[in-house]
């Protein structure tokens, strides 16, 4: 067996950024930036008006002044004229300001007759205008690598930028394996099981940013294994759930080595999740997960998340957090736990059953406490490391 670290490792070897496309700005969302982008245009690209009121010149404004009103200024339709002195322009919020005003008058503080204004209120010492390039200039950059959220995408759109450069999404293959196995819907015999890893796989891939899709159940055979890879050998990565263990039913390694795939390592000291294999099939990464759901999704948060951003050009860093522990734990044995845990305000406490077939409990938990090899005791109020979840 080798360390968590170790398998990581291995596994990033096996991956790399993928190829840039270009996207619709509308279907950017969530995309991973791959290249920088510079701003087109200033934002505003004038002096515009925060407030609804009077644009005037500053250094006539005072209590009980008044001004006379030529004309206004609205969104997209600005006063071409001048501001003089004894003058004001009708303003509106995210107009341009006249030429000649350097300050807005908020319109509650300001007493109208006909074309006549009165300043009824001390003026605020804020000229509520937003200069030009206040938010954003000219050739300002969006940095990449970063996975663009919806202000991003906002952001973009007002730098006039329609399409955006970002790396493909990786394209991963998911096949569980088993006699024992049949899908959600279906009606299983007496001695089979609900095949439910690869839908939280797919759910958790797709959350991380890649397109994950379902092969059909690969029966413990090699013909049907052999099939279950050959519909899966344009993606970018493979994964398969379950039968890569040492029993008599257990042949994807054997299976996939006959194919071709060169095993990087296999087995992992650590629980669960033991049985991991990595390795490569001509130019996929494969990953072999243990056939225990919460294995295989602790697996998932562990080694496919890391690699997946790798894919997608990010600087996968590890997101470790620590909470003080609401209870006692015993000494760990020789491998990494990952633990099912929930956190609350008082801290995080490990769930009280760990059996790694029970996905109940981990639907409850949201954390993985990690416990490194040999861990000694630990009591209630030290600080230990978590995996959010």
């Amino acid at each position: 067996m080798i360390p968590v670290s170790t398998a990581l490792a291995n596994l990033l070897d096996l991956v790399a950024p993928l190829k840039i496309e270009q996207v619709p700005l509308a279907q950017a969302a969530g995309r991973v930036l791959a290249e920088n982008l510079s701003a087109n245009r200033d934002q505003p690209p004038f002096a515009a008006s925060a407030m609804d009121g009077y644009a005037v010149n500053r250094a006539e404004l005072e209590l009980h002044a008044m001004f006379k009103v030529i004309g206004e200024s609205a969104a997209g339709h600005r006063f071409d004229g001048r501001v003089g002195a004894g003058q004001a322009v009708r303003i509106f919020t995210g107009a341009p300001v006249p030429e000649g005003a350097d300050c807005v008058v908020i319109q509650e503080n300001v007493d109208r007759k006909g074309s006549l204004i009165t300043i009824v209120d001390q003026p605020s010492d804020s000229t509520y205008i937003r200069p030009a390039g206040g938010d954003f200039k000219r050739g300002d950059v969006v940095q990449a690598p970063k996975r663009l959220a919806p202000a991003d995408v906002a952001l973009l759109a007002a730098m006039n930028i329609a399409t955006v450069p970002v790396r493909r999404k990786p394209d991963i293959a998911l096949i569980s394996t088993g006699d024992e196995l049949v899908m959600p819907g279906d009606t299983p015999g007496p001695d089979q099981i609900i095949a439910s890893n690869t839908f939280g796989l797919k759910a958790m891939l797709e959350g991380f940013g890649a397109n994950a899709r379902i092969l059909p159940i690969a029966r413990d055979q090699k013909p049907a294994l052999e099939a279950a890879f050959n519909l899966a050998k344009d993606a970018d990565l493979v994964v398969t759930i379950g039968g890569a263990s040492v029993g008599d039913h257990d042949l994807v390694s054997d299976v996939a080595q006959d194919l071709g795939m060169e095993q990087s390592f296999y087995k992992v000291a650590m629980r669960p999740g033991k049985p991991l294999m990595g390795g490569r099939m001509g130019d996929a990464a494969m990953v072999g997960l243990p056939g225990n759901p919460v294995s295989a999704m602790v697996c998932g948060h562990v080694f496919l998340k890391p690699m997946v951003d790798q894919m997608l050009g990010l600087v996968s860093e590890p997101a470790l957090k620590t909470a003080p522990l609401t209870e006692d734990l015993t000494a760990n044995g020789p491998r990494a736990h990952y633990m099912r845990a929930t956190l609350g305000p008082k801290g995080i406490a490990p769930c009280q059953n760990q059996d790694s077939s029970l996905l109940s409990v981990l639907s409850g938990a949201n954390a993985l406490l990690i416990r490194p090899p040999h861990d000694d005791a630990r009591e209630a109020g030290e600080t230990v490391s978590y995996l959010p979840l």
